[in-house]
């Protein structure tokens, strides 16, 4: 299914380099600015403030507000934004059986969203089901679709080719040049954890920070890093390096034969294993962390351990790479509230005592999010003009 021409017409865009691309940064993360704030944060003349943001205005990226009084000179001005009406993007995470995707305005806000099981995982389904839902989220919105991200996890190579994808049982798939084909607009691949972290940067609760980390409980370990307000895209961010990190050397073992590494103490699978053993039936992840707020005690001892585990995992992020703060998401972030006592027992065990205290932002996260994160990177590649 393609999009229709007016929209593929409107897809193409120019990438922005130096100043400009500072400026259009700037304004779509804390957007209204007035002229004068921006060229103080980007110690710009207003000349030449006016000369980098008349392209952007010129293409519609940019527009003008009402007339406000700048703070700054006293005088009318007109502050620049960027144009929230104009365009939207889908973002699409990718599970074993499962599609969901989002659409979103410049900003990420998610307008709506739609779910599918994918029927097999083969790639042609695959692309088919992710272009129905791109052309069905594209008819509820009058705004044209700029661009669609897919998030999956797995290494994805230049191209928007998927080296690896273990969930879906893909080895070097040609997946975004056939996406784009079929719907027209500029496909972006990329791995989830390097998506999610992505969002969390430019419109999460690491915003303006330039070094941080993001620690991923799920169905896997998945780690995300900023350093210098740059996410670390390297092929082995994509290969979960963090889950066979140790946090208990009297731990079960991982599929891989680690002994108390995250993968086999952190993860769902590891979760809902001693928890049905100690409960003696089969229980889900949200079925434990209620039964440990509730108090029971056998719910509760498998939490804290656990959180105690992550609190070791999440002292080893901080002493190895030292950002400014650690955001733990996933599906199974939620242990990281339910066992706060212990995760703080386990950061505070494995730092040194003169050490800064390392905050941990704790994010809740559905498929929606993940999707989100998807629908971010393509909107980087559109503010940006960099594939990834």
């Amino acid at each position: 299914m393609s999009l229709d021409s007016a929209t593929r017409q409107r897809s193409t865009w120019t990438p922005l380099t130096g100043a400009a691309h500072s400026i259009a940064v700037e304004v779509l993360l804390d957007g209204p600015l007035p002229r004068s704030e921006l060229a103080r944060r980007l110690d710009l003349s207003a000349g030449s403030l006016t000369r980098l943001s008349k392209p952007l205005l010129d293409s519609g990226l940019l527009v003008e507000t009402r007339g406000v009084c700048d703070p700054a000179s006293g005088r009318i001005t007109r502050p620049l934004d960027v144009d929230d009406t104009r365009d939207a993007f889908v973002g699409v995470k990718l599970t074993a059986d499962t599609a969901h995707a989002v659409l979103t305005t410049l900003r990420a806000e998610v307008v709506a969203e739609r779910e599918v099981p994918l029927a097999d995982r083969s790639p042609g389904h695959v692309s088919r089901t992710v272009a129905a839902l791109v052309g069905e989220l594209d008819a509820l919105d009058p705004r044209p679709v700029r661009a669609v991200g897919v998030g999956l996890g797995g290494r994805v190579g230049a191209g928007g080719v998927v080296d690896s994808a273990r969930y879906l049982g893909w080895e070097d798939v040609p997946f975004g040049g056939p996406m784009e084909d079929l719907l027209g607009v500029p496909v972006v691949v990329d791995n989830d954890v390097l998506s999610l972290t992505r969002a969390e940067q430019w419109f999460g609760s690491a915003r303006r920070c330039g070094h941080f980390a993001v620690v991923v409980v799920g169905m896997g370990i998945g780690y995300g890093l900023v350093v210098h307000d740059q996410v670390v895209d390297q092929p082995d961010s994509a290969v979960g390096l963090l889950g066979h990190h140790p946090v208990d050397p009297h731990g079960p073992l991982c599929p891989a034969g680690h002994v108390g590494c995250a993968d086999a103490v952190l993860t769902t699978g590891a979760l809902t294993a001693r928890a049905g053993l100690a409960l003696r039936r089969p229980v889900t992840v949200a079925e434990v962390l209620d039964l440990a707020e509730q108090g029971e005690p056998l719910a509760r001892r498998v939490v804290d351990d656990a959180a105690l585990a992550l609190g070791t995992l999440v002292a080893a992020v901080g002493n190895f790479t030292m950002p400014e703060r650690v955001v733990v998401s996933g599906e199974n972030a939620r242990l990281a509230e339910v066992g706060r006592a212990a995760l703080e027992a386990g950061i505070r065990a494995g730092r040194n005592p003169l050490a800064t205290d390392l905050p941990v932002d704790v994010q809740l996260t559905g498929f929606s999010e993940w999707a989100r994160g998807a629908a971010v990177t393509a909107i980087r590649t559109f503010v940006l003009g960099s594939r990834r």
